[in-house]
């Protein structure tokens, strides 16, 4: 259900918009005074915010200044004293429309289903772009970053391969999507395989896919990842779990850029670039006989090691902020801020789960906690 803010000093024109509102089924707040709509703005989210411009005390067009600086929510002014100049300010202002007193029902009831199909419109643009990808951003500034930063710079323009190594939860997808941006094959596919969540029995179907009725449940001819990814990056994640059957197979494709499909004969050419990533240790791994050390060379032309959180904890702030930000902003919360103490608290945590522990704790605050972010809390719900 669509929520209004109507800001208006005379509380007949409240109530009467109320009443015609919720008639209309939208969920309607009111506030008398510019501040006090300013500061329900900042509390909750709404759809479409209606604003009266001759107000005592702070003017509409100062109420919708200071709107902006705190809600994308799309306003319409209202006035029973417009003129085409107060009209043409308020929408050099940022005001989404401009309707004059007496109200047109007919013409309000429009101009709100217009302002909140655009306030849809920017909801879903910003879930689309979080879902291709604009959140694959490596954040601080730290001394291990601008290595890491530096040595990217210098390998992705090159067709070497790499292997990416750390714990869970520091970044080695990060590190991943960014040699593949910066790379002559960016416009390419990226496609990225989890070695550790294929079963073992199905990582080669998947990796080099499969012709029709080469098993069971194979009931049409199926492309693999090495086939969709040509002329891209291939990623294998958590390598260190593929089966030693798979890492021969995937050896082969290295040395000879080409793959054959499971049930099939025909060798079909690839052109990827393989980028890998593990949290094992590979060489003890090696020494188990669990993964071959002629793949372990194929893969680490290049080694980036991704370093825990606990040894870059310069760049707590501003990963902290970041997510902070980035909650506030998907939760269409008032952003919110961390006090020192609090960032210091951040600071002096283990974070076993790294980066992906800090964001964790990051929405919880957000969710939990009204701003500022104080120390108290941070003990609170870590």
């Amino acid at each position: 259900m669509s929520r209004i803010l109507v800001i208006d000093d005379e509380k007949s024109i409240r109530n009467t918009l109320r009443e015609i509102l919720e008639y209309e089924k939208y969920t309607v707040d009111d506030a008398a005074t510019g501040p006090e709509g300013i500061q329900l703005a900042k509390d909750h989210k709404y759809d479409v915010i209606l604003c009266d411009i001759k107000m005592p005390g702070m003017d509409g067009i100062e109420v919708l200044t200071q709107l902006y600086e705190t809600t994308d929510a799309p306003v319409v002014m209202i006035s029973g004293h417009g003129t085409i100049d107060t009209a043409v300010e308020a929408i050099k202002k940022g005001a989404y429309d401009y309707i004059s007193k007496p109200l047109d029902l007919n013409r309000l009831l429009v101009t709100l289903r217009n302002a909140r199909d655009r306030t849809t419109l920017i909801d879903e643009t910003r879930l689309l772009k979080r879902r291709i990808g604009v959140n694959y951003e490596m954040i601080g500034s730290s001394d291990p970053m601008l290595q890491i930063r530096n040595l990217i710079a210098k390998v992705a323009p090159t067709e070497a391969r790499v292997l990416i190594t750390g714990e869970n939860g520091t970044g080695k997808e990060l590190v991943a999507r960014h040699l593949h941006a910066m790379s002559h094959r960016a416009a390419g596919p990226f496609i990225e395989v989890n070695c550790a969540a294929i079963p073992a029995e199905l990582i080669e179907s998947n990796l080099f896919g499969h012709e029709k009725g080469s098993f069971t449940s194979a009931i049409k001819q199926h492309k693999g990842d090495f086939e969709q990814a040509s002329g891209g990056t291939l990623f294998l994640d958590e390598i260190g779990d593929m089966s030693l059957s798979a890492q021969s197979k995937v050896l082969r494709a290295l040395q000879e850029n080409k793959i054959t499909r499971v049930g099939g004969e025909k060798e079909i050419p690839v052109d990827v670039r393989v980028i890998a990533a593990t949290n094992k240790n590979i060489r003890e791994e090696i020494r188990n006989k669990t993964f071959r050390e002629d793949l372990y060379h194929r893969l680490s032309v290049i080694l980036i090691e991704v370093p825990p959180l606990n040894q870059r904890t310069d760049d707590i702030p501003v990963l902290a902020n970041h997510f902070v930000a980035e909650y506030c902003s998907n939760m269409g919360k008032a952003q919110m801020e961390i006090t020192p103490e609090a960032m210091e608290e951040l600071k002096t945590l283990p974070w076993t789960g790294n980066i992906r522990e800090l964001k964790n704790v990051v929405e919880r605050l957000v969710i939990l906690c009204d701003s500022p972010i104080t120390a108290e809390a941070v003990k609170n719900y870590t």
